[in-house]
């Protein structure tokens, strides 16, 4: 892969990806251009990943600056961090194993973009990885209180900032890419209605 393409590297799709998004522009999907029940799950379930990744980094920060108390900011924390690994792990998995290679095949001039955002997933998925890892670390540190808080929730914040950077990166590039081709092809000849 070429280096300036990685997840923490792009700013974007190149424009080689780009040909069905000049078509169908982010801006006209759902106002010029209906999007079909399997695009519009896509962009909800999206949308929850990127809702649940923001809400426990701004938790994380709240319970660092004392706006919440270690024993509520507990109960609330470990319900949505294991919901938001495991269905963003599992999204992944069916994504790679079934939507990608339907698209690939679909469009050929975007095979490339499938496999740059399949090798998003594998950084990803190490991004999860080391992020359920300082998970525990943080919640063995509020249950310890004093350092062990401290260095856990810095920790923690630092894995759960950078997963929701790639995340956020590697979300709009994927849509870019899919919501288009759906709305070009259409779901049913797709496939994926």
């Amino acid at each position: 892969m070429t280096p300036d393409l990685t997840l923490f590297a792009r700013a974007g799709l190149p424009d080689d990806l780009k040909l069905l998004l000049a078509k169908y522009p982010r801006e006209s999907w759902g106002r010029d251009h209906t999007i079909g029940q399997m695009g519009s799950f896509w962009l909800q379930r999206h949308d929850m990943f990127r809702e649940l990744g923001s809400g426990l980094v701004t938790a994380t920060h709240e319970l660092r600056e004392g706006h919440m108390e270690a024993g509520a900011f507990a109960g609330w924390f470990v319900p949505r961090i294991n919901f938001f690994l495991s269905q963003l792990e599992g999204h992944h998995q069916i994504e790679d194993q079934h939507y990608f290679p339907v698209f690939a095949a679909a469009e050929s001039r975007l095979k490339h973009g499938f496999d740059l955002l399949d090798e998003d997933h594998h950084v990803i998925h190490d991004l999860l990885a080391a992020n359920a890892q300082s998970a525990r670390g943080f919640l063995g540190g509020l249950q310890s209180g004093g350092d062990a808080l401290k260095r856990g929730s810095e920790d923690y914040a630092r894995n759960a900032e950078q997963l929701l950077k790639g995340l956020l990166r590697h979300l709009e590039d994927e849509e870019d890419l899919i919501i288009p081709l759906m709305l070009d092809r259409g779901e049913d000849a797709l496939g994926v209605s």
